[in-house]
């Protein structure tokens, strides 16, 4: 069951002033495969919920078509439109059992008790919570109360299923359980799903494609691969997790990659976003994951600098590096320090890195 955003485009008029407007989305177009999992992603006020609205049907576009399943739905109400929507508030009946909350949309349809205990017991046990069955929402955590609202939405197999920052109100660890069992849960049923978050992690580990937006408008549509190592554009790289930007200058740009000159030396950077001309001024995206650290040792470097601040973390080590020939401090990360070593406050060390890991953006 597919959802197709055709030129979705958000006003809102000031009702104090009418000649007062705000864009809240502009010209969205998406095309949700059936069984696909997509989340929108963004900062708070780019557009994101707004956009999941007019796809319920709780906002009407002011431009644009919502299509889901191959039918226009500008004009259906939000129940006609065979979506469920999960919220972060959870919206759990305090007077209701859990198997009672999620069976109540069974009960309005006329669905008899025993096939509502049918359905509910099978989709209980394959959410992996059967033994709540009779338990009061007050009795529960909040990931089980999250498990309830989901199994709810569920159980009255939607076309699609939305979901409206659901993990917001839980704590970390318990946020980092329930987005790994959302993803499990969607992908067992198959059904079509949008997501919408602010949190970069959360939307890397349940998404198959990501849309980040910025201002109302689509920076980039792609999987959590292509948007974090190939971003389309700076806002897009430094808002997905963080990034080192290197400035250098463009020698030439052929199909095996933009040849660019950075601290007095030529690298070919295979990938790349733009049409780029001989002596445009260009950044080098790197990763922190990406940089290669070593001790300082004859040769030609990319670069040398200096260890600023070291934070050891276990498994990896994050070190801030002031370079020579630069004011902005980068950030590398290494792994295994057991085995790969430290490298001291104040000690001098060469940076490096392999051109596949790294991307060329307009400066």
């Amino acid at each position: 069951m597919s959802v197709l955003l055709k030129h979705i485009t958000k006003i809102f008029k000031d009702p104090n002033n009418t000649a007062k407007e705000f864009t809240a989305v502009k010209d969205v177009n998406l095309d949700v495969h059936e069984g696909e999992m997509v989340t929108f992603l963004g900062p708070s006020g780019c557009g994101k919920t707004t956009t999941l609205r007019v796809i319920s049907g709780f906002e009407s576009p002011t431009e644009g078509e919502v299509w889901i399943s191959g039918k226009m739905v500008n004009n259906d109400p939000p129940n006609k439109r065979d979506t469920s929507m999960v919220f972060q508030s959870y919206a759990i009946f305090p007077h209701l059992s859990v198997s009672q909350n999620i069976g109540f949309g069974l009960d309005l349809k006329g669905i008899s008790k025993k096939e509502i205990r049918t359905q509910v017991e099978t989709i209980m046990e394959v959410m992996n919570f059967k033994d709540l069955y009779n338990r009061r929402p007050d009795q529960l955590s909040g990931g089980q109360q999250q498990r309830v609202a989901l199994a709810r939405a569920i159980i009255n197999k939607p076309k699609v299923l939305l979901f409206d920052e659901p993990l917001s109100n839980l704590d970390a660890k318990l946020r980092d359980q329930m987005r790994i069992e959302i993803r499990r849960i969607q992908q067992t049923f198959g059904i079509t799903s949008i997501y919408v978050t602010h949190d970069q992690d959360e939307a890397m580990t349940v998404s198959d494609r990501i849309m980040v937006m910025n201002e109302g408008e689509v920076m980039q549509i792609g999987t959590p691969f292509e948007i974090y190592s190939r971003p389309a554009n700076t806002f897009v790289s430094d808002f997905i997790g963080r990034v080192n930007f290197f400035p250098a200058t463009v020698i030439s740009a052929g199909t095996d990659g933009v040849v660019v000159k950075c601290f007095g030396q030529q690298r070919v950077i295979p990938s790349w976003n733009g049409e780029f001309v001989k002596d445009e001024q260009v950044n080098i995206v790197l990763r922190p994951e990406s940089l290669i650290l070593g001790k300082l040792e004859a040769g030609k470097p990319f670069a040398k600098g200096v260890i600023k601040r070291s934070v050891y973390l276990g498994p990896t080590v994050e070190y801030e590096i002031e370079l020579e020939g630069m004011d902005a401090l980068m950030l590398a990360v290494t792994y295994n320090p057991v085995k790969e070593g430290f490298y001291r406050d104040g000690e001098k060390i060469q940076i490096d890195f392999d051109p596949v890991s790294a991307h060329v953006l307009p400066r």
